[in-house]
């Protein structure tokens, strides 16, 4: 349908695509979507050490030696080195190896000059900060924490998620941001790189980062970038020592779609036109992370061509998502097309999606919300069966995704849902990137543990849960229940942050705040471990 010039003004004033709201638009009224129906849960799958594997325990794989010799000399020859598979494993029988999960971490640090680390950065903090949603949440939670909530979401309100406190020091002071966190853990893995095999090798372990923006929010962070290049106690020493500048990312902009009319106005749909009540005003809305593969597509050809062969991809406000070399090195020798992080579902995973066999038969990923209501969810999980949450982490193999980026943008679910909020009654358009799972062929679910690979955060009480914020106070909501005991999980959570802390983001507690290590005690730390 024909887009007035009032209306399309309106949307070139408020940064909207105009040309892929009009290809989304043409698709659905050509009935190009139809195919696309909610997910339906046909069994809940569990851990089966083929597919879905438990990540939490003595972790182990035994390949054919020929096999493995195989992909070690395709990856070896990529950076320059031999490597041999009885280097790297242990002799079983019938000509095969085997590897436990020390050999697994050992040889993922070695292929980390193959591996590209990825951030979707989504939009600004407000969501993050509401208070109506925070306060939805938990309303007793909410008053405990308020006096420490309200302060926090008045200075994080609009401003890019990933440059926002990631936690609340112990003495109440703001930490450093999610990004900060990130950049900092590449650079750390990069300098034991570096210390263990050298610096040969056109290669820089985890680096280039790469990430996605959106057009609100893309100069903020290229700000916060450059203020961390020069002033951040976590990074300036870890840049100079290593001689990665990883504040340098490749980016990718996505850009904001325009809301389309309700399904009660019928077909054919439109654009909506009348935000808050206001004619020829269109409203601007994201398109969903699953749009990465549209935006994104030129970054992961140009790392392909560079050498790279593995890309992580994650939500920047997930703490828990770091480089594993375990999975690096799972995914590398299975050859699989990709691996995924899930973990067991807790109260505080409200936003994302679970893992399902669909009605078709096949694992997918049933986004609750655009792909699954809740009341499916919560049904499910009254039948005892444990549900395996989604923790926004994909690992991919670099080479399938460039070769096969074009058909993932054609075919990934485009789903339309009604809207009813303060702006009016219209549709949204969103991709989930998790979705990818019901396209692929061959790969892998990493089952981990939450409370160290997935200490998210889609709510700031979520954040001060983590951050252990009136943990002791008898007045902390809890249950005899697990799956509603949120002392319980809030304390488990704070574990999983000190631990992070300490153990990938190299930091130690004095004087009732988390300090950042030289790079002098980061090698002697590490020398203690080891020994």
């Amino acid at each position: 349908m024909r887009i007035s010039d009032e209306l399309r003004n309106s949307m070139r004033e408020q940064h909207i695509d105009i040309a892929l709201t009009e290809e989304i638009l043409a698709n659905y009224n050509a009935g190009r979507y139809n195919h696309v129906a909610p997910v339906e849960v046909q069994r809940l799958p569990q851990i089966d050490g083929d597919t879905v594997i438990d990540m939490t325990g003595a972790v182990a794989l035994t390949l054919a030696q020929e096999s493995v010799q195989q992909r070690l000399n395709e990856f070896g020859s990529a950076i320059g080195i031999r490597m041999e598979a009885t280097e790297h494993a242990s002799p079983a029988a019938d000509g095969m190896v085997r590897f436990d999960r020390a050999q697994l971490h050992r040889l993922g640090l070695r292929l980390l000059p193959l591996v590209a680390y990825g951030v979707l950065n989504g939009g600004s903090a407000t969501s993050y900060a509401d208070s109506k949603k925070n306060s939805e949440f938990n309303t007793e939670l909410f008053e405990l924490l308020r006096p420490e909530l309200e302060p926090l979401a008045e200075a994080v309100r609009g401003k890019p998620k990933g440059v926002t406190p990631a936690f609340l020091q112990p003495n109440g002071a703001a930490g450093p941001s999610f990004l900060e966190l990130k950049m900092r853990s590449l650079l750390i893995q990069a300098l034991e790189y570096y210390d263990h095999f050298g610096n040969a090798g056109p290669q820089a372990p985890n680096a280039p980062m790469f990430q996605m923006t959106s057009v609100h929010n893309t100069g903020e962070v290229a700000e916060a970038y450059r203020v961390y290049r020069h002033r951040s106690p976590l990074l300036t020493e870890l840049i100079e020592t290593t001689e990665i500048d990883i504040t340098e990312p490749l980016t990718g902009v996505q850009p904001l779609l325009a809301a389309l009319t309700h399904s009660q106005q019928g077909r054919p749909k439109a654009v909506f036109s009348e935000a808050f009540g206001r004619k020829n005003t269109a409203l601007p809305i994201p398109g969903g992370h699953g749009q990465n593969f549209h935006v994104l597509r030129d970054i992961y050809r140009k790392l392909y061509s560079s050498g790279k062969r593995f890309a992580y991809l994650g939500n920047v406000d997930n703490l828990g998502f770091t480089v594993d070399p375990v999975s690096v090195a799972y995914l590398a020798l299975t050859g699989k097309q990709a691996g995924f992080d899930f973990a067991f579902r807790t109260p505080v995973d409200v936003k994302g999606g679970i893992l399902v066999i669909d009605q078709h038969g096949r694992y997918n990923c049933a986004d609750i919300g655009p792909a699954i209501s809740k009341d499916e969810v919560l049904k499910a999980e009254q039948t005892g069966i444990p549900i395996l949450f989604n923790c926004a982490t994909g690992l991919f193999d670099l080479r399938y995704l460039a070769e096969n980026i074009d058909g993932i943008v054609r075919n990934l679910p485009v789903r339309i849902s009604d809207q009813d909020k303060d702006a009016g009654k219209y549709a949204q358009a969103e991709q989930v990137t998790w979705e990818i799972i019901g396209m692929l062929d061959s790969f892998l679910v990493f089952g981990i543990n939450k409370y160290d690979r997935f200490l998210a955060a889609k709510l700031l009480i979520e954040t001060l849960m983590t951050s252990g914020v009136r943990l002791d106070d008898p007045r902390y909501p809890g249950d005899s229940h697990p799956a509603r005991d949120l002392r319980g999980t809030a304390g488990k959570l704070h574990s999983g942050l000190k631990h992070a802390l300490q153990h990938r983001y190299g930091m130690r507690l004095q004087e009732n705040s988390w300090r950042p290590l030289s790079v002098a005690e980061l090698r002697a730390a590490r020398v203690s471990r080891e020994d």
